[in-house]
């Protein structure tokens, strides 16, 4: 058994990341298949436990969550990987659940939109200025490449990156020019008006996983065609899709499932924005992982 550390992890790099998700897509894994994240409640915050299986490896991901922990100059959010033999269920490995999560989310999201990204240097507005954020930079730089990239935040003056204050005329320029759009955020309510965002954007939404938190405005849901990881993940965790379709401008069956994107069962049309609506799954960690291992053993 080996311990990967987040420096291990991350040396697998976003376009391998990328390629081991479009892989397992387009082979033999089955989002609808994976089973739902677990919550198990302690006395100073909730484990989060993510087990899934894929032809060649199971695994779980111990996620804790700490919300003391800011106050005491430690993370929210810690994880460690386990990774097993599928046969024996031998512990082959253990990896820094973080790292992981920091890799596999932006590869996910790109591998889900590559198709729609234009072949030329792209503009990017980021809405958000944590790991995710700068992740989904990186992996987007990993693909193509990037002509301008603006972080957009509530306080440009708590982050070290050069930030516009949302709500700006310089942050709306930004996104009225975009070509991506990536929502990384906390943020429990619509980050932005959608009416500022041409109709050929593609528009990532990482941050939120409750179903009554979102970072998107359902009018954009509306005139958008919608990815998701899975529908049934999507219509219990994904504050985006829920509040749009209770609003009105949303229907599950318009929900199209990333899978059926990558193998070709579903077009994407160009003359609409693109909005992929990610929540985080187990079984986006486990071939992520198993490829950090794969790659680590030479």
């Amino acid at each position: 058994m080996r311990f990967l550390d987040a420096d291990a992890v991350a040396a697998l790099g976003p376009a391998a990341a990328v390629r081991a998700v479009t892989d397992a897509l387009r082979g033999e894994v089955d989002p609808a298949a994976d089973p739902p994240r677990v919550s198990v409640g302690l006395s100073r915050g909730q484990f989060l436990l993510m087990p899934s299986e894929v032809p060649a490896a199971a695994g779980v991901k111990v996620v804790t969550v700490a919300p003391g922990n800011p106050a005491r100059g430690l993370p929210r959010i810690q994880a460690a990987y386990l990774l097993f033999d599928r046969e024996t269920l031998a512990l082959r490995a253990v990896l820094d659940g973080t790292a992981l999560t920091t890799l596999r989310t932006p590869a996910v999201s790109v591998a889900a939109v590559l198709d729609r990204l234009p072949d030329r240097p792209l503009r990017v507005a980021v809405v958000g200025a944590g790991p995710q954020a700068t992740g989904h930079v990186a992996t987007l730089a990993a693909v193509r490449p990037l002509e301008d990239v603006t972080y957009l935040v509530r306080d440009p003056s708590r982050t070290p990156l050069d930030a516009v204050e949302l709500g700006s005329p310089r942050a709306d320029e930004a996104l009225r020019a975009a070509d991506v759009v990536v929502c990384a955020t906390s943020a429990r309510s619509p980050v932005f008006d959608s009416a500022l965002l041409r109709d050929a954007v593609v528009v990532v939404a990482v941050g939120s996983h409750e179903p009554d938190a979102r970072e998107l405005d359902a009018a954009l849901l509306g005139r958008a065609t919608v990815v998701v990881e899975d529908v049934a993940t999507a219509l219990r965790e994904a504050g985006d899709v829920v509040l749009a379709i209770t609003e009105g401008a949303l229907t599950a069956v318009d929900l199209v499932p990333v899978r059926d994107v990558l193998t070709g069962a579903v077009a994407v049309p160009a003359d609409r924005p693109l909005v992929f609506k990610s929540v985080g799954m187990s079984w986006q960690d486990l071939v992520v992982a198993a490829a950090v291992v794969a790659r680590s053993a030479g």
